[in-house]
This record gives C-alpha cells, sequence and structure tokens, in this order.
C-alpha cells in the first residue's frame, strides 16, 4: 500500500467557513484539494519505483557507451598499426 498522504479537510473546511465561504464552496474546495494531492503528489513508493528504472536506463546506456568505446579503440589500434606498417 503506499504512504498515505494526510490533509486535514474538517481543519481545511473550518478555515474557509470562519473566513466567508458558505460550508457548500469549502467542502467542494475541500474535495478539489484532496484530488489534487491524491493524482500530483508522488510518494516514496512512486520514487522508489522511478529511481529503480533510472538506475537501468543509465546502466543501458553505459553498456551502449562502453560498446562503442571498444568498438572506437579496436579501430583506432587497427588504423595505428596499419600506419606503422607503412613505414
Amino acid at each position: 500500500m503506499a504512504d498515505a498522504i494526510t490533509f486535514d479537510t474538517h481543519r481545511f473546511v473550518k478555515h474557509l467557513t470562519a473566513s466567508g465561504f458558505s460550508e457548500t464552496q469549502a467542502e467542494a474546495l475541500a474535495d478539489e484539494q484532496v484530488q489534487l494531492l491524491e493524482r500530483n503528489l508522488a510518494t516514496k513508493v512512486d520514487i522508489h519505483a522511478l529511481k529503480v528504472e533510472l538506475k537501468a536506463d543509465i546502466e543501458k546506456v553505459r553498456a551502449e557507451l562502453l560498446k562503442w568505446m571498444v568498438g572506437a579503440l579496436t579501430a583506432q589500434t587497427g588504423v595505428l598499426a596499419a600506419l606503422f606498417a607503412l613505414l
């Protein structure tokens, strides 16, 4: 289960009604605020999953880079060997 984000809707509604909002308006705003929090904030579980995925992506790039570096080094060695053979 993902970590829950606490939001005191009762306190929020009380604060808004004390500031001049109607009860209906305050409750509607509280509901929307809860929806925004639930949809847009990342939990520790979300961040951990992204971290694992990012590490895998970095490892793929690293392997690809290593492959190209070994290929370039091999080609460079071949070119140098051919040049020395011509001397």
